[in-house]
């Protein structure tokens, strides 16, 4: 047991006893890490609003058996521009929650931080109405699924003109002749364009796309297909209404 110091965001907290809190973090260098914050709920607590979901911090930890403690913290980052537009706050939300359900805890990710934090970052910027969409794909990409954009996921077909078609389970885009199933929908010419940009290295300019019919159903596909992956509903997508579905 020692102490040690950790760059982290805070996915979500909840209550513990009467004045502490337990946070939730997506840390730099560990992974998932949960960690009491004691008396943070008095009055005179010092770490008041620094450990907010959301929060980019500087940590000091005191590693515990069961839970670490958190005896100072720093805010590098609050994203005022995301927590007062309701709009990008649920936006947010939506990445934090993705991130939550695909990290593992001791398991460090850099990528995965850093990928939450340049999505807080750009978020805070620019409310892109690509933003939740395009970083479920690319966590799915990270998590080893990418999806078959340019040849039919079934037969191989490589008419790209032909493609109308997606399916989760089948990996990707589907030509005309293959899009039957329960679990196919209907993709047109323009999304499929969008997503081949997001993975083909065009994401900044793709980011600054207009919301319209193709930024709806690529984020719409993103949003069935990850939660294919975690095998339930995103809770943050269904309540907040933060992503569109096809």
């Amino acid at each position: 047991m020692s102490l040690y110091r950790e760059q982290g965001v805070v996915l979500r907290t909840y209550r513990l006893g009467e004045a502490d809190r337990i946070v939730v973090l997506m840390s730099e260098t560990r992974g998932k890490v949960r960690a009491v914050v004691k008396g943070v709920r008095k009055t005179k607590s010092r770490f008041g609003a620094r450990l907010e979901p959301m929060s980019h911090v500087s940590l000091m930890l005191y590693e515990g058996r069961n839970l670490d403690t958190v005896t100072q913290a720093e805010v590098l980052d609050h994203f005022r521009p995301v927590r007062e537009d309701l709009d990008r706050y649920s936006k947010a939300q939506s990445v934090l929650e993705a991130v939550d359900s695909i990290a593992q805890e001791g398991q460090a990710n850099q990528r995965l931080y850093q990928m939450l934090v340049g999505a807080l970052r750009s978020l805070s910027a620019a409310d892109s109405p690509l933003l939740v969409g395009a970083f479920f794909w690319k966590l799915l990409a990270l998590e080893g699924y990418q999806p078959v954009l340019d040849r039919c996921a079934t037969c191989g077909s490589e008419d790209a003109d032909a493609l109308a078609g997606f399916d989760t389970e089948a990996g990707g885009a589907l030509c005309r002749a293959c899009r039957f199933g329960p679990t196919v929908v209907g993709v047109n010419a323009a999304s499929l364009a969008l997503l081949r940009r997001v993975f083909g290295g065009g994401l900044a300019e793709a980011l600054k796309e207009p919301g319209g019919p193709a930024v709806r159903e690529v984020t719409g596909l993103a949003t069935s297909a990850l939660e294919h992956h975690l095998e339930r509903r995103m809770k943050s997508v269904s309540v907040g209404g933060a992503v569109s579905r096809t």
